[in-house]
């Protein structure tokens, strides 16, 4: 029988953990989910933001918003988080591995010439933004929903695609550390592994945003916008559309692939 687009795209009896919860994306993420029904659990490191979003939530859907406060850099803490996640939420259909180490121009060895970027912040960016998501994968395993299915929607970035143009850079305090690039394209490749490993009851999945809008400076927005065909940047409402597709039953037979949203601007 075929089903209706309502209840393909419904998320109604789902179960929904989405790491950076308290973050720009994350936030986003979880509103457009509980939209469609959807149980929502956030983790994070910072508890006090993460606070905010339940109660936000809470009051917008009248329903309950799961938070666990947890560093996924610290894989001691990520086992703490499974046990919970067995009791308190069962089993999960849909795990959005969004949280990712960004840094900032005040982190030594991160936004960097080269030559000064430290090995040290590469294992860290590499440890968050790809090995927290094998591990968070392995771990949670035994509790996904593999009798409905469950998706797994990994975040990655258009720079796991392309390199970074230099001249986008210049004049501004922003960099493009190598790590973080090096650490989205791992992301994208454990995608596709994942995929063939855990099939046929587990879809993985990814989305690469190109740049969101988030107060970068004049310049930079205005070189960024220059070369991007849809003429701007990127906002988090223009990723809701594809996590919900990926989460949904709208994509039951798609697996393994990365949806690029990015207004075109890896195109050219």
């Amino acid at each position: 029988m075929n089903k209706s687009i309502d209840r393909l795209i419904s998320l109604n009896k789902k179960n929904a953990v989405i790491t950076g919860g308290s973050g720009n994306l994350g936030r986003v993420i979880a509103d457009a989910y509980m939209e469609k029904g959807c149980r929502i659990c956030l983790i994070d490191k910072n508890e006090k933001e993460l606070k905010i979003v339940k109660r936000l939530l809470e009051k917008k859907y009248k329903k309950e918003v799961l938070i666990y406060t947890v560093d996924i850099e610290n894989k001691n803490e990520l086992y703490k988080f499974v046990n919970y996640a067995k009791k308190k939420i069962g089993k999960i259909n849909i795990l959005v591995n969004n949280a990712a180490f960004v840094g900032d121009s005040q982190l030594s060895g991160w936004v960097e010439n080269f030559e000064n970027q430290s090995i040290e912040v590469w294992e860290r960016a590499l440890r968050v933004n790809l090995g927290a998501a094998f591990q968070l994968v392995q771990l949670l395993t035994n509790i996904f929903d593999k009798r409905n299915g469950t998706s797994i929607i990994n975040i990655g970035s258009i720079y796991g695609l392309v390199g970074p143009d230099w001249s986008l850079y210049e004049g501004t305090k922003m960099g493009n550390p190598a790590a973080y690039s090096v650490s989205k394209a791992g992301l994208l490749q454990l995608t596709r592994w994942l995929a063939t490993t855990l099939g046929p009851n587990i879809r993985v999945n990814s989305i690469s945003p190109g740049g969101l809008l988030r107060g970068q400076s004049k310049e930079f927005i205005i070189k960024y916008v220059k070369k991007t065909p849809m003429q701007r940047m990127g906002r988090e409402e223009d990723i809701k559309g594809a996590a919900i597709f990926l989460g949904s039953n709208m994509s039951n037979w798609i697996t393994g692939q990365n949806i690029v949203i990015d207004g075109g601007y890896t195109i050219w």
